[in-house]
């Protein structure tokens, strides 16, 4: 009974071994850039908190769910930024959390472009409740219980940008973590991924513009991830658009901005894999503020990005 216990687990270590391998994903990066890489941290001029919550593969038993609040301010008059962020992931028995501290100093190129270079440093909690596995023998002590692990990290970016293109290189985490539980097994393992991203907009006419952008993740024992969106602002308050994840998801997009600094977004991805035979597509919605009004910030137009 207990080898067959023991099979179990190593069947969902390796599980978590592979899903470990890639980092959060989302639909709506493009929004979402602080997560990814700390030289954005205060490129937007003003404070912003932003939250995200992400419901992936729906209806398939313990898919992923993740949720995203975030917080990032110029501090300087030339532009430095300091971020906070805070990631939960569910998958199956296993919850993560990472807390995550960014600051970013800027470097102006020419009048209208500018270099933000970015360091973070991160705390990650990794937690598997042993006691959510259907196991042969609960009895078993080797399967009661929590295995909780925490590990540091650090990770550094550059983002370049003017008003109307954008183009970031980062490794959000750069150290390798294994975590092991008590007899020294790994369960799950961080591994550095590399996240190349650009975006460029372009104004069609007085009341319209498109905005289409990219992201590539590279991570060593995975496939090559690549996002390719594309967006259009109408009357500078509904954007509309749609997504495809290379050989993965295809995707629409919609969003409103509700005020001058209230931005609202949705998402809906498709998997075009075998797995979507099983689960009914992924959501994501978004909710971003500017908090400028009655400050000294002050916002024109709402960025597209």
């Amino acid at each position: 009974m207990k080898k067959i216990s023991y099979l179990l687990i190593l069947l969902f270590v390796g599980i978590l071994e592979v899903s470990a391998q890639q980092q959060s994903q989302y639909t709506q990066y493009m929004y979402n850039t602080l997560t990814i890489n700390p030289g954005y941290t205060g490129t937007r001029g003003i404070p912003s908190i932003f939250g995200m919550y992400r419901t992936q593969w729906v209806g398939l038993d313990g898919a992923p769910k993740t949720a995203n609040f975030s917080i990032e301010a110029p501090i300087t008059e030339n532009g430095q930024g300091l971020g906070l962020s805070v990631v939960n992931d569910k998958i199956g028995p296993s919850q993560e959390t990472t807390l995550t501290a960014s600051y970013a100093y800027p470097i102006q190129l020419s009048a209208d472009t500018f270099l933000s270079l970015g360091i973070s440093a991160s705390g990650n909690f990794m937690q598997i409740d042993y006691n959510k596995l259907n196991v042969l023998n609960p009895e078993d002590p080797f399967l009661s219980g929590n295995l909780t692990k925490t590990s540091p990290n650090f990770g550094a970016g550059a983002y370049f940008h003017s008003s109307k293109w954008y183009a970031g290189l980062s490794v959000p985490m750069i150290l390798e973590t294994k975590f092991y539980d008590d007899v020294k097994t790994s369960v799950a393992s961080q591994k550095m991924h590399v996240y190349a991203m650009g975006g460029y907009v372009f104004d069609l006419n007085d009341n319209l513009k498109f905005k289409p952008a990219a992201m590539i993740k590279m991570v060593s024992g995975a496939p090559l991830a690549v996002d390719l969106s594309a967006n259009f602002l109408f009357n500078e308050k509904l954007t509309l658009g749609a997504a495809y994840r290379w050989d993965a998801a295809v995707s629409a997009m919609a969003g409103f901005q509700v005020t001058s600094g209230m931005n609202i977004g949705y998402a809906y991805d498709y998997d075009t894999q075998k797995i979507g035979n099983y689960n009914s597509g992924s959501h994501e919605i978004f909710l971003r503020f500017d908090l400028f009004s009655g400050t000294k910030y002050r916002l024109v137009t709402p960025r597209f990005f």
